[in-house]
């Protein structure tokens, strides 16, 4: 085990060791001649430059700078912009041509946006650093109790202006760069969003940072380096494509890579009994987990944590230089290729067993490295006197989603098999350090793994598994007696961490039932079988004699009557049974020769995480109530305790303060300040002057300002002009099913086909014009949710291009939308939709984007819809659809044949189906919405059921868009009342309720 003796050596000595520096920048160039700056003062004194040529290559005019780009004798110019003292532009100047001069990746000569981007990145980190470290000596000083949150993504965006803003910079940063030629927009947007996550899980986690930071709660994240992300989505005729993403090509000016914090990581293998009565884990694969660490600021504090990211290799040892001199290239760089490969990408594809691997190799990589640095810390800062007991009151560790389940098993590994505690201590201490938050009720989405898998990949896991699978049922039992067997049965069927899995021998004789032995021939050969209880024995008999009659077989050249068997198959089995009884043998032995296939040995990943840890945490309250009515009601019953609701928050400085400085600028205007930001209930004050003209005025004008973005934006991405005076309804989110961005589509299809039924002028009366904007990312082999996004695409080819329609009717599918995109988009959005089957999104987070930026929503009762609409006010959102305690027998209508489609919805499916909207066939598509039952039919999301209440609440939509005074109200209220739904509330819920941790700040 690789560490380091301080976690931020690897920087702090970079910027204080005087040689390290003259190194760096003494490299002879025929530019200029250096003297470095004292270690005391940090800055740079008597140096002189003859000149520095920047080439403006932007589309902005050339600006001539006052000093011709110039640093006099005799000036001290910082190098390093230090937080703790006032940065003027010139300073930051400084900092960004030093950084010009001295980053390896550009042309000396050229100061193009790419060079700019990177300079100025630099040189914002070098502020970030000075408090990172300071951050991080404070905690290691005071040993305090600290969180750290485990997810296999952070959805964070651009980093630029989130740190600049968060160092309250902004102007002196665009100022700076005015100088040197270039805006700050157009720098920021040199950055790639850092593709290491897809959804909201990973956004979530983002804003989590961002509030732990600026709250200044001791906390680090840790998450796995992709090093090509999910996938960059292209928008194709034939759909979406898949690309790899390229966001780390030229390099992450924001990580550190740290070499000297490695973890070794261990696959395969066996596990043997030592000597000493321990269980050892050898042989296998082995590969290293090295550390690159990205600095996470807070708003307005010194504060600065940690993300911590991991990145795999293999010792350079493992490449066979025989087997590549040899000419076998391919066995020479196998090792490393299979160490590399488990960081490549977010979430392979795992209908192969080597997508499986892989993505099991994920989790355990992201579990094992981050506990041996979290251990390693903890012994660190424990100095010579180590109590295990306590390390739940300096460590807590929450688990976001399924992904991190694996830190259970890991965690009592590490600390029975390596620190030599008994079965009890462990279990102790891991039950009390790990938490889970649950983010989806989703069957196919509580993960499973198949234990065959997790034993050939990690056996001493299994092994653990099965004696927490132990404890459990002994808990069971305990709790239910075995009394009523019938009810134990179904405990254990219902809550067991192990699936389809004998119970262990010490609880074998629990539930016994009679069996009765039954004997069955194959190929000639006797074998006794006690394949039926006495139950279905009774049942087969019955069966047999009513039925002997319809076994005769009668062949002859009139009549023929068909059975199970074939000729061929009954002459053999008449040989092998007496002709007297052979009828009713027969009949048993073709059931008995096809016995049921066996289902599979499964670990319940969710299950364990609920065993395993000391708090479950729902992300909205209607999530967390089916948690404890439905998904877990078992454990629930068990332990109530457990079970906790923490509804989601977002960041209001990335998602209103910086993406939509226009509106902020407002907010704080009329609520006379501008610690909203970090106090969001003040949002509330904008209520009482929800009428007020002049306010809606400029609530106008900010949204409107904010469309034209995305005009530009939609017309370079997409090629179709929209109007600004249409209404923007959005929809943009992982594109799913349940989400029901079909719903939405043939809702447009069917304004469509009534729009072209109708006059211009009754279409011109009848609708408020309408752009109607799509974006998100279909999983690669989600067949259905890429059939639902070529449906997109090609209804808005067809609409766009109707001179009918005009701009009246838009469709327009965002490719590849992320959060930098989302930060365009939600500011400038008048409708959104959040149209998800009512209990089946967990919460959402996207909701509470757009309702904090003015935005009024139409939704189901659903995830964070719920509250969101009692915050806002009824009369401010959109409500339709079936309610989540009708979902069951909704559906069971369906399977039992009784539901009636509504004709409007027979209309639109017949619309699509007649080809109007191109040549591709979308008969699976709307079959999925028709039929009783079956896999991907019986419209098992309810479009045809909420379609009709859907287009009625659209009508809706209409009416109150038509009267502009109305909804601007209506826009402000939903900004008014989005008070509760900033992440910092929810941080401080979490670190109250469940990790147990206090603020530090620093001095």
């Amino acid at each position: 085990m690789a560490t380091t003796s301080s976690h931020f050596s690897a920087t702090s000595h970079w910027y204080s060791n005087e040689s390290s520096v003259s190194r760096l920048i003494d490299f002879g160039s025929k530019w200029r001649k250096q003297q470095l700056f004292s270690k005391n003062s940090r800055r740079l004194v008597k140096r002189r430059l003859v000149s520095v040529s920047i080439k403006n290559v932007s589309s902005e005019p050339k600006q001539k700078l006052k000093d011709d780009l110039l640093i006099q004798e005799e000036e001290e110019v910082p190098r390093i912009l230090n937080p703790s003292t006032p940065n003027t532009s010139s300073s930051i100047t400084s900092s960004i041509k030093y950084h010009a001069e001295v980053t390896p990746l550009f042309s000396l000569e050229r100061f193009e946006l790419p060079k700019a981007y990177f300079a100025t990145a630099q040189s914002v980190r070098d502020a970030l650093i000075i408090n990172w470290n300071s951050t991080y000596e404070c905690y290691e000083r005071l040993n305090a109790k600290q969180a750290y949150y485990l997810s296999m993504e952070f959805l964070q965006g651009r980093a630029l202006l989130n740190a600049i803003g968060n160092l309250e910079l902004n102007g002196a940063y665009a100022e700076a760069l005015s100088k040197l030629g270039h805006s700050l927009e157009n720098v920021a947007c040199q950055e790639p969003d850092a593709a290491l996550g897809n959804g909201g899980l990973g956004r979530l986690a983002s804003c989590f940072l961002d509030s732990l930071a600026t709250l200044n709660y001791p906390a680090w994240g840790y998450g796995l380096r992709y090093k090509y992300g999910l996938f960059k989505q292209k928008i194709t005729k034939d759909g979406q494509e898949e690309v790899a993403e390229d966001w780390l090509e030229m390099g992450n000016p924001w990580e550190i890579l740290r070499n000297d914090v490695s973890y070794p990581v261990k696959f395969y293998g066996k596990v043997v009994s030592g000597s000493d009565g321990k269980r050892h884990w050898i042989g296998g694969e082995d590969i290293k987990a090295v550390a690159y660490d990205v600095p996470i600021p807070g708003y307005k504090t010194k504060t600065t944590i940690n993300l911590r990211l991991w990145s795999t290799k293999a010792p350079s040892e493992d490449l066979d230089l025989y087997a590549f001199n040899v000419g076998d290239h391919t066995k020479a760089y196998e090792a490393l290729l299979n160490a590399e490969k488990i960081c490549y990408v977010l979430y392979p594809g795992d209908d192969s067993l080597e997508g499986k691997i892989l993505r099991l190799k994920q989790q355990y990589t992201l579990c094992s490295a981050s506990l041996q640095d979290i251990i390693s810390c903890f012994e660190r800062r424990s100095g010579s006197d180590i109590k295990w007991e306590k390390f739940p009151e300096k460590v807590a560790v929450q688990m976001n989603d399924t992904h991190p389940t694996l830190c259970i098993p890991e965690l009592m590994r590490v600390l029975i098999d390596l620190k030599g505690l008994s079965w009890k201590e462990a279990w102790n201490i891991t039950q009390r350090t790990v938490a889970y938050t649950n983010h989806t009720v989703l069957p196919e989405a509580l993960e499973k793994w198949s234990v065959e898998l997790m034993q050939k990949l990690l056996p001493r896991h299994v092994e653990i598994i099965e004696l927490i699978d132990e404890e459990l049922i002994r808990t069971i039992v305990s709790e239910y007696g075995n009394e009523d067997s019938d009810l134990l049965e179904k405990k254990l069927k219902e809550m067991r961490i192990l699936e389809n899995v004998d119970l262990p021998s010490a609880f074998a004789e629990l539930i016994v039932k009679p069996k009765l032995e039954t004997k069955t021939v194959y190929n000639s050969e006797e074998e006794t079988k006690t394949a039926y209880d006495l139950e279905e024995e009774m049942e087969l008999s019955e069966e047999l004699e009513n039925s002997e009659e319809e076994t005769k077989l009668v062949y002859n050249s009139e009549e023929e009557t068909t059975t199970a068997y074939d000729l061929e198959e009954e002459m053999e089995l008449v040989d092998e049974k007496d002709e007297s009884n052979s009828k009713v043998t027969q009949k048993k032995e073709k059931i008995m020769a096809e016995p049921p296939p066996v289902p599979p040995k499964m670990v319940r990943m969710a299950n364990l995480c609920v065993v395993g840890g000391h708090a479950v945490n729902g992300v909205a309250e209607i999530h967390s109530e089916i948690v404890k009515d439905e998904v877990f009601n078992a454990f629930f019953k068990l332990w109530p305790d457990k079970f906790q609701n923490k509804t989601n928050g977002v960041t209001p400085r990335r998602w209103i303060r910086f993406c939509n400085p226009g509106l902020s600028k407002i907010i704080t205007d009329w609520t006379g300040m501008d610690d909203w930001v970090l106090n969001t209930e003040k949002l509330a004050e904008l209520r009482k002057f929800s009428d007020n003209e002049d306010l809606q005025v400029q609530w106008k004008a900010a949204k409107r300002s904010n469309k034209m973005k995305v005009i530009s934006f939609l017309k370079e991405k997409t090629g179709y002009s929209v109007s600004p005076d249409a209404m923007f309804d959005i929809q943009v989110k992982r594109i799913h099913e349940y989400k029901r961005q079909l719903l939405n589509i043939l809702g447009i299809v069917y304004r469509y086909k009534k729009m072209k039924e109708m006059s211009a002028a009754e279409r011109k009366t009848k609708y408020v014009p309408r752009v109607c904007i799509f974006g998100g990312k279909a999983f690669a082999t989600y067949v259905q949710a890429k059939r639902i996004v070529k449906f997109i695409t090609d209804v808005g080819a067809t609409v766009n291009h109707d001179p009918e329609i005009g701009d009246l009717l838009k469709v327009v599918f965002v490719p590849d939308y992320n959060v930098s995109v989302a930060e365009l988009l939600i500011p400038a959005s008048e409708l959104s939709q959040h149209i998800s089957t009512a209990g089946m999104e967990a919460s959402g987070t996207s909701n509470m984007k757009f309702a904090m930026n003015g935005c009024v929503l139409i939704g189901t009762l659903d995830g964070a819809n719920v509250e969101i609409r009692e915050e806002v006010g009824e009369d401010n959102f959109f409500l339709f659809g079936a309610k989540a305690h009708e979902i069951a027998g909704l559906r069971k209508e369906r399977t039992d044949g009784k539901f009636v489609p509504d004709p409007i919805f027979e209309e639109v499916k017949d619309f699509v189906r007649s080809g109007v909207f191109g040549p591709y066939s979308y008969d699976e598509l709307m079959a999925s919405l028709e039929g009783n039952e079956g896999f991907g039919r019986a419209d098992y999301f309810l479009v045809g059921k909420d379609f009709t209440s859907y287009i009625e609440c659209q009508e809706e939509v209409d009416k109150a868009y038509q009267d502009q005074k109305r909804w601007t109200k209506m826009s402000i209220m939903n900004t008014a009342g989005s008070y509760k739904f900033s992440s910092d509330r929810t941080i401080r819920e979490y670190a109250r309720e469940i990790w147990n941790i206090e603020p530090v700040e620093l001095p």
